[in-house]
């Protein structure tokens, strides 16, 4: 049975119970709705290639070609571990730093003023709840798979 499944079904793969039935599926939707923002990120910068390597630009990264692709796949994968169930605490970890660094690269309203001010400073501790949110499911996963290991199989 794949990770994904067994969050949604409530087994893993040691037969240990996890929030099962409906209270698995609302988890694994919550899930999916903490890491919308990098799935889309990271297939509009697939698909978009150029437009990702101006976005590196845009931060001043160099070589953009290389922090495009790096951004990709550090979007699409560390969701993709958050969803599956496997690794789900570094894929937390990954998205929860990485958010950390771009929220200082991109919502710096302290050198800003006016309404760009104001937006940027939300976007910044908007972007804070989210660190928060991944540092939560890797401490969730590590506290599950601490409970898995002491468990009598």
């Amino acid at each position: 049975m794949s990770a994904a499944l067994s969050d949604v079904t409530g087994a893993t793969g040691r037969g240990t119970p996890r929030a099962g039935g409906v209270s698995g599926v609302v988890r694994w939707i919550a899930l999916l709705l903490l890491c919308a923002a990098y799935l889309q990120g990271g297939l509009v910068k697939l698909f978009d290639f150029q437009g990702a390597i101006g976005e590196m630009n845009h931060f001043g990264l160099a070589p953009a070609p290389l922090f495009a692709g790096l951004v990709i796949v550090l979007e699409l994968g560390a969701s993709a571990l958050i969803l599956s169930g496997r690794w789900r605490w570094l894929g937390a970890l990954a998205l929860a730093a990485f958010t950390a660094a771009a929220t200082f690269m991109a919502n710096r309203y302290w050198d800003a003023s006016g309404q760009e001010r104001f937006m940027l400073m939300n976007s910044f501790f908007e972007h804070w709840g989210l660190v928060g949110g991944f540092l939560y499911v890797a401490w969730a996963d590590w506290q599950e798979r601490r409970a898995a290991a002491h468990v009598p199989h």
